[in-house]
């Protein structure tokens, strides 16, 4: 998986998995371009770029123009869906009545396995090419301008002493011809074009990664038997195949409500390792704020998400991630807070001991989501193996957890963290995801013939229910409470306005119009929105992260994607008639609205100019998207029929 930055550099290169490891780690792979003796990096200021991708496909289609240079370029990306390979097609249009001589730069600034320390780049001449190694990781970058390859070449140390990089080589269009270095290292290669009067030329740039020189030279020959282009043009189609495969009847959602459903659906797709990990977000941008960054596999992210795609019909792309919450199941039966995405267990701030006393360092939401979302998948696809490989372990093993991790008084479950991982209780939305995942167990026993257990499991999910109804449930204030907290050996109510207790319908402890649920939706809609011309809905009441302003009764906090669409889910949920749809649709065009102009959400917006805040893409805010336009387009059709 790779990311560009908007001047299309090369940020962040991702393998062998989607979020693991990094060998670019947020530095700038550069791309420049010399004309008739001027020479210019495409992160100056005097290009002016268009962002945009290939209509229903991951091929991006970048627009950047220099008017003093007289020059136009139309950039297209691409990694293969199949083989680790990354095209780049780069079309030059001259826009100036004479011939021009254009020689365009890639830089490469790797940092092999997320270290400096030990890396080799070298030109390689059997091929003509450059290539990066060490240990077992390689990456060899080519390219052509038609019948030519790699015009010049050079490499050399980066950071370290007075050495900037080979990058600075390129400024005078002539680069050194250094076959070889190690240590800190980059390495710049060219190509040469003639562009005649007001006319285009075509040149292509690729890396190939693999294990061994082997594997990234065989690769190498394969773009070039099978030509680049239309090699990404390939790439083209698939994407465009997979994203169309099934119909839907959109409704009254207008052409770009859809299309950004399409391409959320595209977003989720490249944040999904092939092993199962759905990773929350790939942007080494976050580093810059926190000395770590989203490449994890959150359960509760990688449930949620699995549900939403499961829903939209992408059964077989979430496959592996039930297999790869059942192989990392601790032996006690719960999920970690998160994973890396080859399965070993992530960094955490969940401690073992709390004030004196040990406790589980878990959110219990996130064992329990999972198993919510399997019965989800399975009552809308009825494909009865995948439950059953997995009943043992993952159905079985978490259930009787979560049956046993429970508060005998509350008849609730014990404390853990919350799904936002910033405080210790007993939270409404936790009691939620478990009495949804109980239930999901029991439908599961109930499936396989197990009816003892079935039995057993359901009557633990109503106990939960009846504790949530006495204990989280405020008469006072007519709304469901956030949680509770532990204070001097007393249960005390939390009643900050908390955006998550949408999960009391969504996991089926009430139904939506439940007078209950409607009273709380409506107290948090009220409380949670944020009174500025951006809009949108905060998680909570005084939220602190990334905050934007001290003015909480208008700022309650950054207008978040996810949550911002949970109440529009339930106003979808509770629609009686088409012009019922009316509001929730318009927060389908908020969202689109409020998108980055290459269409990636981010975590959270600046509730003064909408900008993003946080990371982007969030694979929970496009999955979030992705799941009401499901849900509003049913609920459509199901009204239309109605009438």
């Amino acid at each position: 998986m790779i990311n560009l930055d908007r001047h299309t550099y090369m940020r962040d290169l991702y393998y062998p998995y989607v979020g693991q490891l990094n060998h670019v780690g947020g530095y700038q792979c550069r791309v420049g371009l010399w004309v008739d003796g001027a020479f210019s990096w495409l992160s100056d200021p005097e290009w002016d770029f268009q962002l945009s991708y290939v209509e229903d496909s991951l091929i991006t289609e970048v627009t950047a123009t220099h008017p003093r240079l007289g020059i136009t370029l139309l950039i297209n990306d691409g990694v293969h869906q199949r083989e680790d390979i990354y095209l780049k097609r780069v079309q030059i249009h001259n826009q100036w009545d004479t011939v021009r001589e254009v020689r365009v730069f890639f830089n490469q600034d790797l940092v092999i396995n997320e270290t400096e320390v030990g890396d080799t780049a070298a030109y390689y001449p059997v091929n003509n090419t450059v290539f990066h190694y060490k240990k077992d990781k390689y990456f060899m970058f080519s390219g052509s301008t038609g019948p030519e390859g790699v015009y010049q070449y050079t490499t050399g140390v980066k950071r370290f002493y007075n050495a900037e990089g080979t990058w600075r080589d390129a400024e005078d269009g002539h680069l050194m011809g250094n076959a070889i270095a190690q240590g800190s290292v980059d390495s710049t290669i060219s190509f040469r074009l003639h562009v005649p009067p007001n006319s285009d030329e075509t040149m292509y740039y690729w890396m190939t990664a693999g294990k061994n020189l082997e594997e990234v030279k065989k690769l190498d020959a394969y773009v070039k038997d099978s030509h680049p282009g239309k090699l990404l043009d390939r790439v083209k189609v698939y994407w465009q195949r997979w994203v169309n495969k099934s119909e839907r009847e959109y409704g009254d959602l207008n052409p770009d409500v859809i299309r950004m459903y399409k391409h959320s659906l595209l977003i989720v797709r490249t944040q999904t390792d092939v092993n199962g990990a759905i990773i929350a977000a790939n942007d080494s941008d976050i580093m810059q704020s926190n000395r770590d960054h989203y490449s994890y596999m959150w359960p509760r992210d990688g449930a949620l998400i699995a549900y939403a795609m499961s829903m939209a019909g992408y059964q077989g792309m979430i496959t592996p991630f039930f297999h790869f919450c059942a192989n990392v199941l601790s032996p006690e039966g719960y999920l970690h807070h998160k994973y890396n995405p080859d399965g070993t267990v992530g960094s955490s701030w969940h401690p073992y001991i709390h004030a004196g006393k040990t406790q589980l360092p878990i959110q219990e939401d996130e064992t329990a989501l999972v198993l919510f979302a399997l019965w989800q998948d399975f009552q809308k696809h009825s494909v009865i193996e995948l439950p059953q490989a997995l009943y043992r372990k993952l159905i079985r093993g978490s259930a009787r957890f979560m049956s046993s991790y429970i508060d005998q008084e509350l008849n609730l479950p014990k404390p853990s963290y919350d799904l936002w991982e910033e405080r210790y209780g007993i939270f409404t939305f936790t009691a939620s995801a478990v009495y949804g995942g109980l239930i999901a167990a029991a439908n599961f026993c109930n499936l396989f013939g197990d009816e003892e257990r079935s039995s057993r499991y359901r009557h633990t999910a109503e106990r939960i229910k009846s504790g949530m109804l006495k204990h989280l449930w405020d008469e006072e204030e007519k709304r469901f409470v956030r949680g509770l907290y532990l204070e001097n050996g007393q249960w005390v109510k939390d009643r900050t306005y908390e955006s998550s207790v949408y999960g009391i319908f969504e996991f089926g402890v009430l139904p939506a119009d439940d007078e209950r649920v409607v009273s709380t939706m409506r107290a948090n809609k009220e409380r949670l929105t944020i009174k500025t011309d951006v809009g949108g809905v905060a998680r909570y009441y005084h939220d602190y992260y990334f905050q934007r302003s001290s003015d909480i009764e208008n700022v309650p906090g950054n207008p978040w994607i996810i949550c911002t669409l949970w109440i529009a889910e339930w106003e979808i949920e509770c629609a009686k008639t088409l012009a019922d749809l009316e509001t929730p649709r318009r927060t389908l065009e908020w969202v689109v609205k409020h998108a980055m102009e290459s269409g990636v959400l981010p975590e959270q917006l600046d509730p003064f100019d909408g900008g993003p805040v946080s990371v982007a893409p969030l694979t929970w805010s496009h999955a979030t998207y992705v799941l009401t336009v499901v849900k509003y387009t049913e609920k459509f059709k199901k009204l239309q029929g109605n009438k």
